[in-house]
């Protein structure tokens, strides 16, 4: 029996219908991912709705409009293969197209639905001409105008509907990030932003006032998010205002158990304020919204959405080289944007050392890791929902011995990655998913074309059976009636129906009668008989309700007299008046007032006054008697109130105002306070100074009585000065009074620190801070005192004014000065503050000019520049000094006058004397002094300038290696006037791919030798050398060929004086064999084994002089002859060395004896298990005889299996032993029976 069960979808806005009452297994109903959303659009342009959804088997999804039909020349309908993603698509849209449209998605067991709402906005042309044609419309037909009035008067065919949005809408915005508020509006369809962030605050501000009863702070809210390990969490710091209030968790609505302590499937960490939420395991069914509520009161809300993919093609194992890229790939079978990667645990991100990439179809995922090291060695994974797949990244050393200790290149190679085969997965699974999509395209259309013939046929159907019939309503009469009629007015209700049928389908229209409204005047009925129905148009005329008198006859009962305002209990203080008053409710009833029960009537202390509607009651100067309870009655009626008359502490206004009036008085001094007062005893007197209660002591006396009280302070100080407060309280109030009490005194000192504003040459400027107590009056002025460090006595400057800051004129650059400083007022001169020493300007000498530089030199003259100190002292620099010094002296002299500075930054020195080595320095001048000076300048002779030298002869290699180069050459021959001697040499490098030439030394050197160091091996340069002296650098000299970074070419030759041919190794024993060798360049090293290469568990580890060949675990199949072959471009050498890998023999088998002649005795055995396996190995037989009584050998390397022993004598007992024997030794011994022959006794 088919059935249809409503159902919640994860999406808001979506209704599921179920058709069967129980889903088989893996099958579901059709739901949306994504839904639709509305969508306003301006006239001409494109729109498009969307959708994704999700149901076992897949759903068709059709798409229908409420108003007019989904034809193909206005709609297009497609398929995105790679997203899943259906659209509805309508190009230059117009605003017919405007209207509500619903998406369906069916499966066989069930469908569902979701609308949504396209609005066109008109422009142009078409806008004003559609609103021109509206206003002449009416002006046009008069006659439609009317019947359209009396059509649709009160009558509403269908309410605007309000936009419905799910609750979890709000309660997802409400714990989101800002920037997740575009993603949930585009799920939930809400595009109308300024309204909803209005909307927002309103929520915000609610939840917040509901979440201050029970929490004080809530802050660190993290959305849930999945974990690496398979579990999901999310979390939150709050502090709770009780500490036992309950914390609920709910899933979708449903409250849903956890535990604190035991790892469950939910579980709860708390940490300090820190709340952590988990879900451990998480599957497909765990994913919907979660919220947190404390008492009732929702804290914090997040969805959890988890992806439904698989992987087609995991991540492979990795084996990249260092300084190698490495990839993994995988390929998804949906379309993600985005997966988890992890390496060694730990979670990888696109950056630096990382490479995350998705293909376009988003199907191929990519992890790069770039330049792979060693510690990059380790598992990494690939996530995808609850979908994971690992792989090993192994990462190999450079075996290379020639980069031990070196840096490796960074290589542009990648090692992994699937290639074609991951793209032709991708592909086929991208083709799947679009045939998949296009079949139920096909399906949805097949489904849709028979659903519209089904419905066309019942509406054909519907059409027959039914006729239009014209609807009659019943006139009004609109003649007052004095009787109501109690049965119209029945059929009239607050909202009523009426249905018209046209064409066969019925319209509903609505009439709704508000109440509280003047009923409207009765129609004419001549003009409503009827209702004309005419080419599908009906119109009903109004119906109204007519009233002519009240439905139920008014009863009016009078209240009386009574009271509109009642009496309220007054406070009075004693002879004070007090008023008593109460309204009635009518001007002439006369009132009678009672005081504790008696009747009171106007007497010179009380008035009864009447104003109105007013009573009232005047009690003039009370006094204590007048308190009690005082009523007021009018017409049977009353009202009452208390009179409290109260006598609270008073202070007369005139001694109050003599009494805060402030005592000031000179310290050592006495003051005394006196007030008077009335009021209720007992009376409690206190006095306060500067807010601390005063009690008596010696210098404090205070007298109290029922109407005074006296204050006296004697001998008072400074830091007596305050408020004075007295304090008068009885049980019917308390009042106050302030003075203030000043005591004057000398001010205390000026307050430091003392700041420098300016300290020049020729100023002093400071300035302190006032007192820190005045003394209570005014500074007037500053007293200065001044003293010169260095000097004993003090120097008056006298009154400065009231202002605290000194400027000083009167100063000499570079001296120090201390202050005294005092401050003065009316009552006396303060103590002094001594100031810090203050310097006039400091000596900030000039630094040190840079190293003379010899522009020139001659016989007669040597000329010098420099250049300007970069620490100028803070001053102009006004001049340089120029001191000289002979080579071997320790005396420097000065060039310029002293009091005759050098004002340029060069100089030509010529008080010199020709042949003489001199050195020169600078020092700067300012006017601080002269500044430290320079570094002295090089030696230079005083001499006119020299002849550049001549070039080097016989330049030549004498050694070079892979890295170094040694020269040598012979200095350039002296000819006076064309050529002077040589000073030093630069050599000069230039590789072979690089055009400049490059200094390998910075200063020339003076020996004709130089090693030239850092070069790359095998690598091929040009060399030269260059001669220099003071008059400048010679011509270069080249060797004649360029050279290559290597040691001198040496054909291979082995270095070992005695080497082994032939070696013997016990089974099982590690076997190494070294070679020493010489050749250059580096020689090629192949090993071979029997003429063939070796085997791969044979390891060989080569230098630049010496290989080694090395067998780990030795067998018996590794037996052979190993050959080396050392080979360069000059040649190559050869060696052999023949292994034989043995073990001991084991021993011969069974032993039998055979006389075949007589005196002979034949012993054959069987061969031992190692007979086939060893060429070298043959037996040894041994004899004994049981006359000798010893064990003799009478036969060695026998490598057959039988032997004939002779001289056998009769009447003897022989034994005999058999061993085996091979390069190891010899086997255990195989013993044989006792052979005996018989003596045969001779006849005589």
């Amino acid at each position: 029996m088919a059935v249809k069960i409503k159902k919640k979808s994860r999406v808001p806005g979506v209704m599921i219908t179920q058709y069967v009452e129980v889903l088989p297994d893996g099958m579901s109903t059709p739901d949306f991912t994504r839904k639709p959303i509305a969508l306003t659009i301006q006239e001409g342009k494109m729109a498009f709705f969307r959708a994704i959804v999700t149901g076992n088997p897949t759903p068709v999804v059709t798409w229908m409009r409420n108003n007019g039909e989904i034809n193909e020349e206005r709609y297009k309908f497609t398929f995105d293969s790679i997203s899943g993603e259906h659209q509805l698509q309508m190009p230059d849209v117009c605003a017919d197209q405007a209207d509500t449209y619903k998406c369906y998605a069916r499966n066989e067991f069930g469908k569902a639905v979701v609308t949504v709402t396209l609005n066109v906005i008109e422009v142009g042309y078409k806008k004003s001409k559609a609103m021109k044609e509206s206003r002449t419309a009416i002006r046009e037909l008069p006659e439609d105008f009317k019947r359209n009035l009396r059509s649709t008067v009160d009558f509403e065919l269908r309410e605007e509907k309000k936009l419905e949005i799910d609750e979890q809408f709000w309660e997802l915005l409400l714990s989101a990030d800002k920037r997740e508020y575009e993603s949930i509006c585009a799920q939930y369809g809400v595009t109308d932003f300024r309204w909803l962030l209005k909307k927002l605050n309103e929520k915000k501000l609610e939840r917040e006032q509901e979440q201050e009863k029970v929490v004080e702070k809530l802050c660190n809210l993290k959305p849930i998010e999945l974990k690496p390990s398979g579990a999901a969490e999310f979390e939150l710091e709050m502090s709770l205002k009780d500490p036992k209030s309950k914390i609920f968790l709910f899933k979708d609505g449903v409250m849903i158990p956890f535990d604190a302590e035991a790892e469950v499937k939910h579980g709860l960490k708390r940490v300090g304020k820190k709340f952590v939420f988990s879900i451990n395991g998480v599957n497909l069914e765990d994913a919907g919204l979660y919220q947190v509520e404390i008492d009732g009161v929702k804290i914090f809300s997040t969805e959890l959405k988890i992806p439904d993919v698989d992987f087609l093609v995991k991540i492979q194992d990795v084996k990249a080289e260092e300084r190698e890229d490495a990839v993994f790939q995988c390929v998804l079978s949906h379309p993600t944007k985005k997966i988890c990667w992890m390496g060694k645990n730990n979670p990888v991100e696109h950056r630096d050392k990382y490479d995350v990439t998705v293909s376009d179809d988003m199907l191929i995922h990519t992890l790069v890791v770039k330049d792979c090291l060693l510690l990059d060695k380790g598992i990494y994974s690939a996530v995808a929902g609850l979908k994971s797949c690992s792989a090993w990244l192994i990462v190999e050393n450079n075996k290379d011995p020639s980069m031990v200790g070196k840096k490796k290149a960074r290589k542009t190679t990648c090692a992994g990655g699937g290639g074609d085969d991951v793209l032709k997965v991708a592909r086929e699974q991208q083709a799947k998913l679009q045939k998949e999509r296009d079949e139920l395209i096909a399906k949805a259309k097949e489904k849709a074309e028979e659903e519209a013939a089904e419905e066309e046929a019942a509406e054909a159907a519907a059409a027959a059976a039914e006729e239009p019939e014209p609807v009659e309503i019943p006139e009004v009469d609109a003649t007052p009636k004095t009787e109501p009629q109690p049965k119209k007015q029945a059929e009239i209700k607050p909202e009523t129906k009426a249905e018209v049928v046209a064409d066969s389908k019925p319209i509903v229209l609505e009439e709704k009668v508000k109440e509280g409204k003047p009923e409207e005047p009765a129609p004419d009925p001549a003009k409503e008989k009827e209702v004309v129905v005419e080419e599908k148009e009906y119109v009903q005329e109004k119906r109204q309700r007519v009233r002519t008198g009240p439905l139920v006859p008014e009863t009016v009962t009078d209240p009386g007299v009574y009271f509109t305002g009642g009496l309220s209990d007054v406070t009075a203080v004693i002879g004070n008046d007090a008023e008593l008053l109460c309204k009635l409710s009518s001007e002439d009833c006369d009132a009678t007032w009672y005081k504790d029960g008696k009747e009171i009537t106007a007497t010179e202390d009380i008035d009864i006054i009447k104003e109105g509607s007013y009573r009232k009651l005047v009690i003039k100067n009370c006094k204590e008697e007048d308190t009690g309870k005082y009523k007021c009655e009018a017409d049977g009626r009353k009202t009452e109130a208390m009179l409290n008359v109260e006598d609270p502490p008073r202070i007369n206004p005139d001694d109050l105002a003599e009494f805060i009036k402030p005592v000031i008085i000179k310290a050592g001094k006495d003051a005394s306070f006196k007030l008077t007062f009335v009021g209720r005893e007992p009376m409690k007197i206190q006095w306060y100074n500067d807010g601390e209660e005063l009690m008596e002591e010696s210098n404090i006396k205070i007298e109290k009585s029922s109407s005074h009280s006296r204050l006296m302070l004697t001998k008072c100080q400074r830091r007596t000065t305050g408020e004075i407060k007295i304090k008068l309280k009885n049980e019917c109030g308390t009042i106050e009074a302030i003075t203030k009490l000043i005591v004057l005194a000398k001010p205390t000192p000026p307050q430091s620190p003392v700041d420098v504003i300016e300290s020049s040459s020729s100023c002093i400027e400071f300035k302190w801070r006032p007192p820190k107590d005045s003394g209570g009056c005014p500074v007037t002025n500053y007293v200065m005192e001044r003293q010169q460090i260095g000097r004993n006595s003090w120097q008056k400057l006298g009154k400065i004014g009231p202002e605290p800051k000194y400027r000083d004129t009167d100063v000499d650059h570079g001296r120090k000065y201390c202050y005294h400083i005092r401050a003065e007022t009316e009552q006396g001169i303060s103590d002094m503050i001594e100031t810090d020493d203050i310097q006039a300007g400091t000596k900030a000498y000039p630094g040190p000019p840079s190293t003379p530089r010899i522009v020139s030199a001659f016989k007669d003259c040597i000329n010098l520049a420099w250049t300007a100190p970069a620490n100028t002292g803070g001053a102009n620099i006004l001049g340089y000094n120029v001191e000289k010094r002979k080579n071997g002296s320790n005396l420097w002299g000065t060039v310029n006058p002293p009091d005759e500075p050098i004002k340029a930054k060069q100089y030509a020195v010529k008080d010199v004397v020709e042949g003489i080595e001199y050195e020169f320095r600078v020092s700067a001048i300012n006017m601080s002094g002269v500044g430290d000076t320079s570094q002295p300048s090089e030696f230079v002779i005083a001499r006119d300038p020299k002849k550049p030298p001549g070039k080097v002869t016989d330049l030549k290699v004498m050694d070079s290696t892979y890295s170094t180069l040694s020269l040598s050459w012979t200095k350039p021959v002296e000819e006076e006037g064309v050529q002077d001697e040589a000073k030093g040499y630069f050599v000069e490098l230039r590789p072979a791919e690089s055009p400049e030439w490059g200094r390998c030394n910075t200063s020339p050197i003076v020996v004709t030798t130089f090693t030239i160091v850092g070069l790359k091996s095998m690598a091929m340069y040009w060399v030269r050398v260059v001669a220099t002296n003071e008059g400048g650098d010679s011509e270069p000299q080249e060797l004649d060929n360029y050279i290559i970074a290597m040691p001198p070419p040496v054909r291979p030759h082995f270095t070992d004086k005695k080497m082994k041919n032939f070696m013997i190794v016990r089974a099982g024993n590690s076997v190494r064999i070294n070679f020493n060798f010489k050749a250059s360049p580096m020689p090629v090293i192949t090993w071979l084994k029997d003429g063939l290469p070796l085997p791969k568990y044979v390891t060989v580890s080569n230098t630049d002089t010496s290989s080694q060949l090395m067998i780990p675990s030795s067998e018996r199949h590794d037996t052979g002859i190993y050959t080396i072959v050392v080979k360069n471009l000059v040649g190559q050498e050869t060696s052999s060395v023949e292994i034989r890998v043995t073990d001991d023999p084991k021993p011969p088998g069974p032993i039998e004896l055979e006389e075949n002649v007589p005196g002979t005795v034949t012993i054959s055995w069987t061969a031992s298990p190692d007979e086939k396996k060893d060429d070298r190995l043959h037996y040894v037989v041994d004899k004994h005889d049981s006359v000798k009584h010893t064990w003799h050998t009478v036969a060695d390397h026998l490598f057959n299996n039988r032997f004939t022993a002779v001289n056998i004598m009769p009447g003897r007992q022989y034994k005999f032993r058999i061993y085996a024997k091979n390069d190891m030794g010899l086997s255990a011994a195989s013993e044989s029976p006792i052979w005996e022959v018989n003596k045969k006794k001779g006849k005589f």
